[in-house]
């Protein structure tokens, strides 16, 4: 039976690209989540935007600047949008079912953050029984008060690897 693979785009909104506390390596993330959604396009799998929605005057509060994706990856018309409220990008969303109905057996994760909504996501999908691809260099922190941006990054790739194939932006859907 064949496959059919998705890439979510987990909560790259223009909120958590503010200057005044720059998540780490953010061009550059945005450069490779680029890339990733360039071929998954390419190669005809679906590409789902995953959008983090927070209470009124929170940087991600709905309907403002903050809360939009980033335009640099911005959806394209037949992208699906899921908001979601909680790390988990299924809690209290459609996402699975959406992902049912059109077949979709793989997915491919990019995103922030990585300790938390990429983190719970990986997990979650695994549970699910979702053949899961991490993409290693295409998510991304901020410092936290025990480690270093790169260091949290470096230590859920690791930990990741028991829920998901951890693989790099120039290694994703190759084959």
């Amino acid at each position: 039976m064949p496959t059919h693979c998705a890439l979510l785009v987990i909560d790259v909104q223009v909120a958590m690209f503010d200057e005044s506390d720059p998540v780490y390596r953010g061009d550059l993330l945005l450069q490779r989540i680029q890339h990733v959604i360039s071929k998954a396009r390419q190669k005809g799998h679906s590409v789902i935007y995953i959008q983090h929605s927070e209470g009124a005057g929170s940087p991600l509060e709905r309907g403002t600047a903050g809360w939009t994706i980033h335009p640099s990856i911005a959806p394209i018309t037949g992208d699906l949008i899921i908001e979601k409220q909680t790390p988990d990008s299924f809690h209290e969303t459609d996402l699975n079912l959406k992902l049912q109905e059109n077949g979709v057996t793989d997915l491919i994760l990019t995103g922030m953050q990585t300790e938390i909504c990429v983190d719970t996501t990986c997990r979650r999908a695994s549970s699910l029984g979702y053949a899961v691809t991490l993409v290693r260099d295409a998510h991304s922190t901020w410092n936290s008060n025990i480690l270093q941006a790169e260091q949290i990054i470096d230590h859920h790739n690791s930990v990741l690897s028991m829920f998901a194939n951890v693989v790099d932006t120039e290694n994703v859907m190759n084959g």
